[in-house]
């Protein structure tokens, strides 16, 4: 099994509009297809991501922070799973509850780097 990193992002102010019983809905939504990647072996982690925070940069000496959300659309969470084939983490990316309650929604399906070619270096895996 290959590991892939969803990448959530959507415009920041996607669900500004929610009523308290949609948004209940997206997060049952989001907990079913949690309990579902749980059950077929699928789900190594899974976060939301709250909307603030700092970017950060170095360059020469000097460091700079600046807001995180400089642009209308921010990465709002993340699942890392296991998959058999890019093409398969695509397709379970295509079930994610933002693309059923939004419009605005795009996920980033991503390969894990899991070994360093060079030194074989093998990352650490999570928890």
């Amino acid at each position: 099994m290959n590991e892939y990193m969803l990448l959530i992002r959507n415009t920041i102010n996607s669900k500004d509009g929610f009523t308290d019983e949609l948004h209940l809905d997206f997060v049952n939504a989001c907990k079913s297809y949690i309990h579902d990647l749980q059950q077929n072996g699928r789900l190594v982690a899974a976060q939301p991501l709250i909307r603030e925070g700092k970017i950060i940069a170095h360059t020469g000496d000097a460091w700079s922070e600046s807001p995180f959300n400089e642009s209308a659309e921010v990465q709002v969470g993340y699942y890392h799973i296991r998959a058999q084939s890019l093409e398969e983490a695509v397709e379970i990316a295509k079930n994610n509850p933002e693309f059923h309650y939004t419009t605005t929604a795009r996920i980033e399906v991503r390969p894990l780097k899991i070994t360093e070619q060079s030194n074989q270096f093998e990352y650490p895996k999570g928890i």
